[in-house]
């Protein structure tokens, strides 16, 4: 059985949608292209403006840029 996350995760994965520009973790650029949930749970999917293709992301590991 599956422990529920803390309230905090959720917001952090809400405040997300597409097209959202973010910056990494490790301070790379790039775009949202994709919100999605495998059996690990919630992750975002992120085009960066440096790599060509698209990288999978936890919430936490990214911040949105106003």
């Amino acid at each position: 059985m599956r422990e529920p996350e803390p309230r905090s995760f959720h917001r952090r994965q809400q405040q997300f949608k597409i097209g959202d520009r973010v910056i990494t973790c490790n301070r790379c650029l790039g775009t949202v292209v994709r919100l999605d949930r495998d059996e690990k749970g919630d992750y975002i999917v992120a085009r960066l403006d440096i790599m060509r293709g698209e990288f999978a992301y936890d919430p936490w590991d990214l911040k949105k840029i106003e």
